[in-house]
Protein backbone atom coordinates (compact mmCIF):
# COMPACT_ATOMS: atom_id res chain seq x y z
CA UNK A 1 0.00 0.00 0.00
CA UNK A 2 1.56 3.49 -0.68
CA UNK A 3 2.50 5.50 2.39
CA UNK A 4 2.29 9.46 2.49
CA UNK A 5 4.27 10.78 5.57
CA UNK A 6 3.14 14.33 6.81
CA UNK A 7 6.34 15.83 8.97
CA UNK A 8 4.71 18.65 10.51
CA UNK A 9 4.48 19.50 14.44
CA UNK A 10 1.64 20.76 16.94
CA UNK A 11 0.80 24.46 16.33
CA UNK A 12 1.52 24.61 12.97
CA UNK A 13 -1.17 26.51 10.69
CA UNK A 14 0.22 24.89 7.79
CA UNK A 15 0.95 21.29 8.79
CA UNK A 16 -2.74 21.58 9.88
CA UNK A 17 -3.83 22.74 6.00
CA UNK A 18 -1.32 19.80 4.76
CA UNK A 19 -3.95 17.58 6.39
CA UNK A 20 -6.79 19.13 5.85
CA UNK A 21 -5.43 19.06 1.60
CA UNK A 22 -4.38 15.09 2.32
CA UNK A 23 -7.82 13.93 3.84
CA UNK A 24 -9.35 15.36 0.61
CA UNK A 25 -7.73 13.24 -1.40
CA UNK A 26 -7.69 10.17 0.97
CA UNK A 27 -11.59 10.23 0.28
CA UNK A 28 -10.73 9.40 -3.15
CA UNK A 29 -7.68 7.20 -2.85
CA UNK A 30 -6.64 4.55 -0.51
CA UNK A 31 -3.25 5.07 1.22
CA UNK A 32 -1.62 4.91 4.40
CA UNK A 33 -1.18 8.49 6.22
CA UNK A 34 2.04 8.86 8.71
CA UNK A 35 1.73 11.72 10.56
CA UNK A 36 5.60 12.92 11.75
CA UNK A 37 5.69 15.39 14.62
CA UNK A 38 9.31 16.39 14.03
CA UNK A 39 9.65 18.13 17.45
CA UNK A 40 10.10 14.30 18.79
CA UNK A 41 13.59 13.80 17.02
CA UNK A 42 16.25 16.06 16.62
CA UNK A 43 17.50 14.38 13.75
CA UNK A 44 14.12 15.19 12.12
CA UNK A 45 13.86 18.48 13.70
CA UNK A 46 17.20 19.73 12.32
CA UNK A 47 16.16 18.10 9.05
CA UNK A 48 12.97 19.47 8.26
CA UNK A 49 13.40 22.66 10.46
CA UNK A 50 11.23 25.80 9.39
CA UNK A 51 10.67 24.36 6.16
CA UNK A 52 7.29 22.26 7.16
CA UNK A 53 5.42 20.88 6.64
CA UNK A 54 6.93 18.57 4.15
CA UNK A 55 4.90 15.17 2.29
CA UNK A 56 6.31 11.98 0.96
CA UNK A 57 4.86 10.02 -0.86
CA UNK A 58 6.56 6.56 -0.55
CA UNK A 59 9.35 8.31 1.06
CA UNK A 60 9.65 10.69 -2.21
CA UNK A 61 9.33 13.94 -1.14
CA UNK A 62 6.78 16.04 -2.80
CA UNK A 63 5.47 19.06 -1.28
CA UNK A 64 6.34 21.55 0.94
CA UNK A 65 4.81 24.20 2.92
CA UNK A 66 1.51 23.26 1.02
CA UNK A 67 -0.17 20.73 -0.68
CA UNK A 68 -1.86 21.07 -4.03
CA UNK A 69 -4.82 18.14 -3.79
CA UNK A 70 -4.78 17.30 -7.40
CA UNK A 71 -1.15 16.90 -7.72
CA UNK A 72 -1.22 14.60 -5.04
CA UNK A 73 -3.71 12.25 -6.64
CA UNK A 74 -1.61 12.80 -9.74
CA UNK A 75 1.14 11.65 -7.78
CA UNK A 76 -0.39 8.08 -6.16
CA UNK A 77 -2.18 7.66 -9.33
CA UNK A 78 1.33 6.96 -10.55
CA UNK A 79 2.66 5.57 -7.62
CA UNK A 80 -0.58 2.98 -8.30
CA UNK A 81 0.24 2.15 -12.06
Amino acid sequence: MTVVTLYGKPGCHLCEDAFQAIERVRRERDFELNEIDITRDPGLNHEYGERIPVVAVDGVERFEFFVDPVALAEALDRVDT
